[in-house]
């Protein structure tokens, strides 16, 4: 018997006599989700263990023809068939993985799906329950006190914050302190003397004969400086 019939039979003799305890210790109406996504990851990991099997055959076979092509083209030529076979068995599995996979996802998250919903009814329970206990109309009455409460909290503060005694105009002050202010440059002057009076009549302007001498006499400046800058 081949080792592969020795795994194919171990594990089939393996399933039907777990198979057979399921039976008689399942309960009824079916195996539950996660025993089922557990007995699809076993098939998946005993379908991947037969994947490497299979995977190190056909190098094998692969290696013997290779050996045997010059010498035994005979045995070389066996060695391609099984090759061919193993081949065979490896996409088969291939096929069956993807299969198993998409199952095993679909029905991980139908699972998930049923515990979510199961989640959500729970809360959507709890919430009616908690709304059993309150009452619309009295809801709407301390809301409306709430705003009442409001507003006598923010006439207390503006109340609190509204100056005491006489109110005054602030723009008459301020009129009154610059008629102070004015009165006070005007005494201030006056103590000073007051601004110096501008003549009324033009100041005499200087005759011609004295603008003469004084040009002449600037020359005679002139011409000594000269004289004295060419005698040295």
């Amino acid at each position: 018997m081949s080792k592969i019939s020795k795994l194919f039979k171990g594990s089939s003799s393996a399933s039907s006599s777990s198979s057979s305890r399921s039976k008689h210790h399942r309960p009824r109406g079916g195996p539950s989700p996660q025993e089922a996504i557990h007995r699809l990851r076993e098939t998946e990991e005993m379908l991947t263990k037969k994947q490497e099997y299979l995977e190190k055959r056909i190098e094998q076979e692969i290696t013997i023809a290779k050996k045997n092509g010059t010498k035994n083209k005979r045995a070389a030529l066996q060695a391609l068939k099984r090759k061919k076979r193993l081949e065979q068995q490896l996409t088969q599995i291939d096929g069956t993985l993807s299969t198993i996979e998409f199952q095993r996802e679909a029905l991980e998250n139908s699972h998930s799906n049923t515990e979510v919903l199961k989640n959500m009814g729970f809360a959507a329970k709890a919430m009616k329950q908690v709304h059993e206990n309150m009452d619309l109309d009295k809801i709407d009455d301390l809301m409306q006190d709430i705003t009442e409460q409001q507003d006598v909290a923010q006439e207390i503060s503006e109340a609190i914050s509204r100056p005491f005694g006489e109110t005054f105009d602030e723009d008459e002050l301020l009129a009154e302190l610059a008629e102070l202010e004015q009165e006070e440059l005007e005494d201030s002057m006056k103590s000073m003397g007051g601004l110096p009076s501008v003549p009324s009549s033009k100041l005499p302007s200087a005759r011609p004969s004295q603008r003469a001498t004084t040009k002449k006499r600037v020359e005679d400046d002139d011409d000594m400086r000269m004289l004295a800058s060419w005698a040295t």
